[in-house]
């Protein structure tokens, strides 16, 4: 089986900074996509920041020029730097992944969730 562990999320006054870090361990060939998902209370699970295997970035318009999703390949962790924090940014964020298994199985992984705080 796979597992994304998360860290890096905590609380932070607006303004500040946080990284994220998601590490994908277990039956892993090759790791496709990964990405970020937040989830506000009350609200639908949404799209932050996505990265393709071959480095193309796509990100949700409100977190552009804020934000940065990055991976390393070979340590198969995805990063969101997260810049000029604001309360809307509070969220549970989600460390993504689709993998393909040794057997040739293509599945989507989702990590714990972390808890990101902005106080204004």
């Amino acid at each position: 089986q796979v597992q994304l562990v998360e860290s890096g999320g905590g609380l932070v006054q607006a303004g500040g900074s946080l990284r994220l870090s998601c590490a994908a361990s277990g039956n892993i060939f090759t790791v496709y996509a990964m990405a970020w998902y937040r989830q506000a209370p009350g609200k639908q699970r949404e799209l932050v920041a996505a990265i393709t295997g071959t480095g193309i970035t796509n990100y949700a318009d409100s977190v552009k020029g804020r934000f940065t999703i990055s991976r390393d390949n070979a340590k198969n962790t995805v990063d969101l730097q997260m810049n000029s924090l604001k309360p809307e940014d509070t969220a549970v964020y989600y460390c993504y992944d689709r993998i393909r298994s040794s057997t040739g199985s293509v599945t989507d992984y989702w990590g714990q969730g972390t808890q990101v705080t902005v106080s204004s």
